[in-house]
Order: C-alpha cells, then sequence, then structure tokens
C-alpha cells in the first residue's frame, strides 16, 4: 500500500465536507470556530475546502462539488491531510465522479495525502483501499475536535495526536470510561461536560483463541451492509423525511454502484485479514444487524478472515444482544471476536490504519499495530 507521511506541525489540512453538508449551515459555527481552535493548538491549519461550507440542501443535490473538492484536496501540494468534517448517508454518489477521473486517480498514488474520518467515510476508505491508498479510520472534525467540553475527550485527543508519528509498535487498549452521546449541540452547551461512565467490560473476548492477527480492513458495519442489501433505500425513508430531503430513489443505486467500482473487497481479499466493524449512531436493532451480518456473510467475509473486532454500541445500546447476533450469524465457533473496543461511533475513539497489521491479545487488553 501507498503509505501517507504521518500529520506534523505546521501542516495545511483540508476540512472537507464528504457527505452530511451540516458544517456549512449558521447553527453549527461555535462546534466550526471550537475545532478550528483546536486544529490550530495541535499546530496544524485548517484550510475549508471549496464547497465544505455550502451547506446540506446544496451538497445533498450535488455531489460532483464533494468530489470536485476530494479532487482538488489531492492535487494540492500544499495539503497535506484531509479530516472528514462528519458522516452522512450517500458518500457513495461521488464515486461516478472519482473513480472515472483519470486525473483523480494519477493523484491519489502520486500525491498521498493522511485522510481521516469514520462513519459513512466508510465508503471513501475502501475505495482508497481499492486504489492502494493507507486511511485512517478515526475522528472527524465535528464530532471529535468540536468536542463540546472545554477540551477534546482524552483518550480521544491521545489517539489523535498518534497521528503524529508512525503507527508501528502502538498499543491500543480500552479507554478506561466511555460518553454517552449529547442531545445538546447547541451554543449553550459549549463547556458542559459530557456524561461519562466507568468502562467495566474492557475487550471482551466472545469466542477463539485469545492471541490472533492480520491485516486491519473494515468500517462501518451499517455502511458494508448498504452496499450489500437492496432494501436500504427504505430503510433510510425516515432519514429523508428528518432532513427536509427529497427521495430521489438514489439508495437503489447504491448496491449498482459500489459493486460498478469494485468499492467492497471480493471475498478473495479479505483472506487473512481482520475486520473491523462498528455499528452507527442509527444503532440498528439486533434484527437489523442480524440482516446486515447475514448479507456480509453472503459476500463470504467470514469465511476468509482471520478475526474480528467490534467497536463499543453507542450509548452502550443493545450491549448484550449484539454478542449474540455476531456469534450466531459468523457461526464459526473457531474464529476469535473481541468486543467493545473503543473506536466508531461510541465516544471515545481510537484511530485504526487501514492495512496495518494488528496483534491482538485479548488476556492483555491490548492491540498491537505493526
Amino acid at each position: 500500500m501507498i503509505c501517507p507521511e504521518p500529520l506534523k506541525k505546521g501542516d495545511r489540512v483540508a476540512v472537507i465536507s464528504l457527505s452530511n453538508g451540516i458544517l456549512g449551515e449558521p447553527w453549527c459555527a461555535h462546534e466550526k470556530e471550537l475545532a478550528e481552535r483546536r486544529l490550530r493548538a495541535f499546530g496544524l491549519e485548517p484550510v475549508y475546502t471549496a464547497h465544505a461550507l455550502s451547506g446540506t440542501e446544496t451538497l445533498w443535490n450535488h455531489p460532483e462539488l464533494r468530489a470536485a473538492d476530494l479532487k482538488a484536496a489531492f492535487l494540492d501540494d500544499s495539503i497535506r491531510g484531509i479530516i472528514t468534517a462528519i458522516g452522512g448517508i450517500d458518500t457513495f454518489r461521488t464515486f461516478p465522479y472519482l473513480m472515472e477521473d483519470a486525473e483523480f486517480l494519477r493523484a491519489v498514488k502520486e500525491h498521498p495525502k493522511f485522510f481521516l474520518g469514520f462513519s459513512d467515510t466508510t465508503n471513501n476508505h475502501l475505495m482508497f483501499y481499492s486504489l492502494g491508498l493507507q486511511t485512517f479510520y478515526g475522528q472527524a472534525f465535528l464530532p471529535d475536535l468540536a468536542e463540546l467540553s472545554d477540551a477534546m475527550l482524552p483518550y480521544s485527543e491521545e489517539h489523535f495526536l498518534r497521528c503524529f508519528a508512525p503507527y508501528h509498535g502502538l498499543k491500543i487498549t480500552p479507554s478506561p470510561v466511555w460518553y454517552e452521546e449529547r442531545t445538546d449541540f447547541s451554543e449553550a452547551a459549549l463547556g458542559t461536560e459530557r456524561i461519562s461512565h466507568p468502562e467495566t467490560h474492557g475487550y471482551e473476548l466472545l469466542q477463539g483463541a485469545s492471541v490472533f492477527e492480520g491485516d486491519l480492513l473494515g468500517g462501518c458495519i451499517d455502511s458494508i451492509g448498504d452496499m450489500l442489501l437492496s432494501d436500504c433505500a427504505d430503510v433510510y425513508a425516515e432519514k429523508f423525511a428528518q432532513a427536509g430531503l427529497q427521495d430521489t430513489g438514489v439508495f437503489r443505486e447504491q448496491g449498482a454502484i459500489s459493486r460498478r467500482y469494485g468499492i467492497l473487497p471480493s471475498a478473495d481479499a479479505w483472506h487473512g485479514k481482520i475486520l473491523f466493524a462498528e455499528t452507527s449512531e442509527d444503532v440498528p436493532t439486533p434484527e437489523r444487524l442480524r440482516v446486515i451480518l447475514q448479507a456480509v456473510k453472503d459476500a463470504g467475509v467470514f469465511d476468509n478472515i482471520n478475526g474480528i473486532l467490534i467497536g463499543k454500541p453507542m450509548n452502550e445500546c443493545w450491549y448484550e444482544e449484539y454478542k449474540a447476533v455476531w456469534r450466531d450469524t459468523v457461526n464459526r465457533p473457531d474464529l476469535p471476536i473481541l468486543y467493545n473496543i473503543n473506536f466508531g461511533h461510541a465516544a471515545p475513539r481510537a484511530v485504526l490504519p487501514y492495512g496495518a497489521t494488528a496483534r491482538v491479545d485479548a488476556d492483555r487488553q491490548e492491540i498491537l499495530l505493526t
């Protein structure tokens, strides 16, 4: 894989809206300013891509603008890193504008950037993985750098700062606390602390050997499921209504678009990998998770991997029920499954490098990146 240089102080970092455009909404201005200050305090200079602040409606209606921003960031040699504003639901709509653009494809290889984000950004990570660029599943601009507390969540900050050095030899261990998701993101919430809880579970080995190894590949399991399932348009119907967006039926095309450009790795490409997977802020019901995992199983993923790392569910919702769904659906008692890891939608968040070799030791409660 092409491995980008770690971030360093003085770097210009592009902030991009590849899916949801809320970063440009007026009611988000206090979060935007807070995240800017934090990035600068870390020695980085935020640079907004041309359409990052265009707002929800414009970016929903014009995925080509989002694609143009990503291409421009790769062509700009003054930009050393790219951090996504937030997730969303339709990043896949940028694929036709990117994967058929020879200049963009060449720029990814000739001008590699450090790329960071999570959630719907899974689509972009898997796109870059198919192009041979290593990217990083971790913090995003609004959810993490704009944390409304007086400081970033300590564990999330620690792992964000690890992006300033090579990851080789780093260990990921459980956070001593976890945090409930906020319900108030208004300006009035600035300086308020999140509700936190002591971590009482640690990493839980659900089955299989306590020590296993493989290269990391995965993301948000909801996003991966959307590439495989034909019912995602119906699943997202309520989201359209809540966001005031027009349902154009585009989600009925998601699977075909993803297959056309080879975004989801083939069954053989998963051989020897460790699948890392976590559930979104939608906290799918156990029944919905079972449908998603069955689609992943049918795609041949579970037959080829060396193990699974599962992120802590947001707010520990369906915590016990999810464990049973994973075991039952994978249906490979010999396959190691480690549960309740701090990455993805549950706060705080670690950073997982795509393609990095990980040695997992459940007894020692650590994931060593090599």
